[in-house]
């Protein structure tokens, strides 16, 4: 591209490239989308968008095209990559302009530097460093920030790369430059301060944003860029002045008015210092151990003292919380158990540790963290009222909870006590003594502090688990205050109620549920819409502990119902509608089929909710799982649910539809558990399965509860569905095998195991093209355990349940290896024998045994050679499954099934689902289950010897191992 000639053209089609006229838009990026691999394209947008004269849209798009074709075409080995020649002009020219005076121009100008920088810093590129040095120099205010800004993005990215040999490079870096950064921020911030102190605001700012950009750069280089820095006296000397200009800077927020540019600038400066000590404490904790003692000092005077009221922004509250907390839990600084193998460094952090946490300091950051930062603001106090529900969602973790300030404070509280409890644990009872019986209602300071403080014992219930008799306490006060109804007393009754929901898996007394439910009936009903909203939160706790009793709670059922179902219609919000469906959920979970008489209300309403939340895919994954759980609870009876149920499942699980990357693995577990519960099969359930097929090409982790879903069709109607689906199920699952793991190889057969076990009949012919390469895997001896396993009970299936088939099915492998039949025939039974050691299940072994034993009475020569190992199986097979009857000492087969036996389970088993009753009939046919080995031993091995003759009979008996034998007359015996 002549630079001379395509400079205006190029400029002409990026301006019709930054239009609103799609007629002139498309065009004009088709066009740049093919100049991008021309040579001296990338020349020409730097001169595009180097000229300060031109559009700036027209200048930021060339910038955005320029720094697309870095990443694309930069590298040597790319396709259509740059020349070097190309390159080095580029690199010239990037750094002649240093005077951009759009500020996001600038900022994308030296994000593509350091993106260049990435790949040819220091080697192709060394002069970049030293003419960013020098121009940080300079005493035009303009270039110094833009080499300041593009020296922090070079530094950031060249910290950034994680190979040994960049890392070295990093470091020999930093120790060249870093007394010159030091001196670069050293001055700026002296700068600001005294224009702030002699009221100059527009020079401070200015100073302030080149004392930023510095204090960036540092951070850099002090975090990475030194292996040891604790040797360095520079790099000591700046963390050490870090304390003093943040000191000075949080003073300086007197100065600067809240809500001005140079307020929210200074705030950023002083984040960035408390991220500087974090970086380098997580990253060089034992060259930290200097500045543990100064950091304590800094963040607990700050924060719990009265020096930095009016000063402090809650940002910076929540980063010298977090440095606190930083410091008392990092591991690093926890001794060994033997103290004397501990590191003297180790020492040296747990004693200064120690020796700051004393017991009153640790008491008054106690007492200051319950009582000022627990405490509910007037903001969220106004937010109760007037946004009730959203106020909930914030309290239960919504979004901007997690960025506020008062969790961080709760999570700081909570590593303290559980490292000194042994101190903290007194101070929070006796605030909680100080509290005993009810508080006033008119005075709003006692009631917050009460919230406070019930909040942390809340928080440190399992630390408190034996200083507290949480039972005694609930039935002498609690309950009490929970039967307080005044307006003014929510405070405490929503805070009661989620301090029991804390304790409930630490220490409730089963005996107290029936009262607790009884609570939470009344609080269901509270006028309150928080307090309904976490006493709900509080049922599922209750309902989802491992002492949960489903007789305790039976008689509550239906009205807790009622009331979630009505609280769940008077909700607005998606998160609290989520909440209150995960409450429904549990205790349908919980009650299991119990729930059918009280569940119509729900059934008619979900369908609304459902179309109400199109926008809202988290709120439609709750509204499924709450569906999975109606469906296990209804049984048989959801197939009412169908002309709702099924197209939700359809949309959830078809991959064509956008929603199925949020709703998919809820959509299939929906979809298995609605076949497992269906009474019989509909051209509606059959018809879903056209979601399968895409399912199983996208191999995913979703593939083992396609393999069940597949499985449950087969149970609930293989006629029917194979019918439909066979040819097509059967290249998916042949497409499947050809690039899978053997563990995906052992689930993709083990559908195909069932096929034949379901449809002996037909599976086989379905399967026509898949079977041969499963008996070549059985006669060359497939080597991993799992899948020889599988392989044989496929060919059992077939050998056992389809003979012509297995006839037809040798007689090709043999055409194919160019051997005889009974040749082939002989090799199976020997490798069958050998692997059946591989087969672990009794189900399989004995199937293996009844295949076998198929192929007698035999004059085959070739069977009768393999006679002694098909007889060395079916003993091996007999004690498997051979049990002594106790009350008569006669043998059994334990795998027998008596249709008429009902199958018995235990009160805390779940009912038997329509699944579980196919699987039974299913097995009543199964030879497996309706053949008894002992007998059938017995049968072939008398038509044999009928065959046979008596005497030649008895030659073949004894090629058999005579311990064999022993045990075989021992199992025979009675016949």
């Amino acid at each position: 591209m002549d630079l001379q000639s395509a400079g205006p053209v190029v400029l002409q089609v990026l301006t019709q490239a930054t239009s609103q006229n799609t007629s002139e838009l498309k065009p004009a990026e088709e066009q740049l989308k093919q100049w991008e691999t021309q040579p001296g394209f990338y020349s020409v947008l730097l001169g595009i968008f180097n000229d300060h004269r031109l559009d700036v849209n027209v200048r930021w798009l060339a910038v955005l095209y320029f720094k697309n074709g870095i990443e694309r075409y930069w590298r040597r080995g790319a396709p259509h990559a740059l020349s070097e020649e190309e390159k080095s002009s580029l690199r010239s020219g990037l750094i002649t302009n240093f005077k951009e005076p759009v500020n996001q121009i600038a900022t994308q100008i030296a994000v593509l530097i350091a993106k260049v920088a990435r790949l040819d810093c220091p080697r192709q590129w060394p002069e970049l460093i030293p003419v960013l040095l020098e121009k940080v120099k300079v005493l035009d205010v303009l270039q110094q920030n833009r080499a300041l800004l593009t020296f922090y993005h070079v530094t950031k990215t060249l910290a950034s790369k994680r190979l040994a040999n960049d890392r070295r490079l990093f470091q020999e870096l930093s120790s060249s430059i870093y007394s010159f950064v030091y001196s670069v921020w050293t001055h700026h911030t002296d700068s600001f301060l005294q224009q702030l102190n002699a009221g100059d605001q527009q020079g401070a700012f200015s100073s302030l944003e080149r004392t930023l950009l510095s204090l960036k750069v540092l951070r850099k280089l002090t975090v990475q860029g030194f292996v040891k820095p604790q040797e360095n006296v520079e790099v000591m000397g700046f963390l050490g002045a870090v304390f003093e200009r943040l000191q000075q800077f949080v003073e300086c927020c007197g100065l600067v008015g809240p809500g001005s540019v140079c307020r929210e600038k200074l705030e950023k400066t002083i984040i960035l210092f408390t991220k500087v000590l974090l970086d380098f404490l997580e990253c060089h904790p034992f060259s930290f151990i200097p500045l543990i003692r100064r950091s304590l000092e800094f963040c607990v005077g700050s924060v719990f003292s009265t020096v930095g009221d009016g000063f402090l922004f809650e940002r910076f509250i929540v980063q010298c919380l977090n440095l606190i907390k930083s410091i008392v839990k990092n591991e690093s600084y926890r001794p060994d158990k033997n103290i004397e193998d501990t590191r003297p460094e180790v020492m040296q952090a747990h004693k200064i540790r120690t020796e700051f946490f004393t017991p009153p300091t640790l008491t008054e950051i106690a007492r200051r963290l319950v009582s000022k930062y627990f405490l509910l603001t007037e903001e969220e106090l106004l937010m109760w009222e007037e946004d009730p529900e959203g106020f909930a969602v914030e309290e239960t973790g919504g979004d901007s909870w997690k960025y506020s300030l008062r969790p961080c404070t709760e999570v700081v509280f909570l590593d303290i006590f559980h490292s000194y409890s042994q101190t903290l644990t007194p101070v929070l009872l006796e605030m909680v003594h100080s509290l005993q019986g009810p508080s006033d209602v008119n005075d709003t300071v006692q009631l917050l502090i009460k919230d406070a403080v019930y909040n942390s014992v809340g928080l440190a219930a399992y630390e408190l688990f034996d200083s507290v008799d949480f039972d005694q306490w609930f039935n002498n006060q609690l309950l009490g205050e929970l039967q307080i109804s005044h307006n003014r007393y929510k405070l405490i009754r929503r805070r009661v109620i989620w301090l029991v929901g804390q304790w409930i898996s630490v220490k409730f007394k089963p005996e107290l549920r029936p009262l607790l439910y009884e609570v939470i009936l009344t609080l269901l009903q509270d006028p309150d819409l928080v307090v309904r909203i976490e006493t709900a939160t509080t049922l599922k706790l209750a309902v989802d502990d491992f002492e949960f009793r489903t007789e305790q709670f039976l008689p509550y059922l239906e009205s807790m119902f009622t009331l979630l179902f009505q609280l769940l219609q008077q909700v607005n919000e998606c998160d609290s509608k989520m909440q209150i469906l995960h409450v429904l959920s549990c205790v349908i979970e919980r009650v299991s089929s119990q729930i059918r008489p009280f569940v119509g209300c729900l059934v008619a309403y979900l369908p609304l909710l459902w179309k109400q939340s199109e926008d809202h895919n988290m709120l439609r994954c709750a509204i499924i799982t709450t569906l999975i759980h109606l469906v296990q609870g209804l049984g048989a009876e959801c197939r009412n649910l169908y002309p709702f149920l099924l197209p939700v499942i359809q949309l959830s699980t078809d991959v064509s539809q956008p929603p199925h990357v949020y709703l998919l693995e809820d959509g299939l577990e929906l979809w298995l558990v609605t076949l497992e519960n269906s009474p019989d099969v509909t051209p509606e359930l059959l018809r879903l399965f056209h979601n399968m097929s895409p399912l199983l090409e996208l191999s995913s982790e979703n593939l083992r509860m396609c393999f069940q879903i597949i499985t449950s069709y087969l149970y609930l109607s293989a006629g029917d569905f194979l019918q439909m689906y066979g040819e097509g199920l059967c290249r998916c699952l042949c497409d499947l095998l050809k690039d899978i793991t053997h563990e995906g190889q052992v689930q993709v057969l083990k559908v195909v195991e069932m096929v034949m076990k379901v449809s002996p009949l037909v599976g086989p012919h379905l399967f026509r093209t898949l079977l041969p390469s499963v008996l070549r895997g059985v006669l060359e001896g497939e080597r991993y355990p799992v899948v020889m396993s599988v392989y044989l009970g496929v060919m059992g299936r077939v050998l056992l349940q389809n003979s012509s088939f297995f006839t037809e099915l040798l007689y090709q492998i043999s055409q194919e290896i160019h051997q005889e039949v009974q040749c082939v025939l002989g090799t199976l039974i020997e490798m069958w024998v050998d692997r059946m050691d591989n087969i672990t299940q009794p189900e399989r072994r004995k199937l293996s045994s009844l295949a076998l034993l198929s192929l007698l009475p035999s004059p085959d020569s070739v069977i009768q050679e393999k006679f002694c190992g098909i007889i060395n199986i079916c003993v091996e097979s007999l004690h498997d499954v051979m049990t002594e009857e106790s009350e008569t000492g006669t043998l059994r087969d334990c795998m027998l099934m008596n249709p008429l036996e009902e199958p018995k389970f235990s009160e805390d088993e779940e009912p038997l689902t329509e699944q579980d009753k196919r699987k039974r009939l299913l097995a009543l046919q199964d030879p497996v289950h309706r053949v008894c080995l002992q007998q059938c031993v017995f049968e072939k091995l008398k038509a044999q010897q009928v065959l046979m003759g008596e005497a030649e009979f008895q030659g073949l008996m004894e090629t058999v191992d005579t311990e064999v034998v022993r045990q075989l007359q021992e199992f025979l015996t009675g016949f």
